[in-house]
């Protein structure tokens, strides 16, 4: 199966990040499975009264339990929206969205998972990804391992017009969005049942404070 993904394209203060699938066959042994998540909301007032709402709508993943035929091998395409609102405050505002999933092999990932899993939503810096998240979701674990991987990667151009990569997805005002549709979960290695569960980390910026908050979605098996 070959797959090819196309750049993804910043269109105002909403982001998509899209792949473009290759046809292929499978038999009924190796039938994919569509499973619709609920995706989530959190809504919290931050300590000068701004209110953040942050949603992951439209949340899914198509299952695939051994593109590469082997019990070690699990290949998922998920898809869903991140949008955030701002509101209660008369000043400046806006901020970074940093969309992700963290997948475990033998681990349940409800809290978070482990080795990567909550710091992930941190890297909100201007500048290389940090080191506890990978991009892009081509991952090796073993049995009890868990790992984050980050969804965006924009090339862009830094404050010395040096090459930069970005995880992010900056936006300024009310509200901003990332939107993914079939993105990769490329897992090996795993002999054991694996889970994924996606995260939203946003933080938000206005004249007063600069205040993180992460949303999880629900944990999902991928086989």
């Amino acid at each position: 199966m070959n797959i090819q993904k196309t750049m993804a394209r910043v269109a105002g203060v909403g982001f998509a990040a899209t792949a473009a699938l290759g046809l292929f066959s499978t038999g009924a042994a190796n039938a994919d499975t569509f499973v619709a998540l609920p995706g989530g909301q959190l809504t919290q007032t931050l300590s000068d009264g701004t209110v953040v709402t942050v949603k992951l709508v439209g949340e899914s993943a198509n299952i695939n339990p051994s593109l590469g035929s082997t019990p070690l091998h699990r290949n998922a395409w998920v898809s869903g929206s991140a949008q955030v609102e701002l509101s209660g405050t008369n000043g400046s505002v806006g901020g970074k969205i940093v969309p992700g999933y963290v997948v475990g092999c033998q681990v349940n990932v409800s809290g978070g998972g482990a080795s990567g899993g909550g710091e992930a939503g941190a890297a909100f810096a201007d500048g290389a990804p940090s080191a506890k998240g990978n991009v892009g979701g081509n991952l090796t674990l073993g049995p009890g391992q868990s790992k984050a991987f980050y969804l965006l990667d924009q090339e862009a151009a830094d404050d010395f017009g040096s090459e930069a990569h970005y995880v992010r997805n900056k936006f300024q005002g009310s509200s901003g969005s990332v939107t993914w549709a079939d993105e990769t979960i490329n897992l090996n290695g795993c002999g054991g049942y694996a889970q994924a569960r996606a995260f939203v980390a946003v933080q938000v910026e206005t004249d007063n404070i600069i205040t993180a908050v992460t949303l999880w979605g629900q944990p999902f098996s991928i086989g």
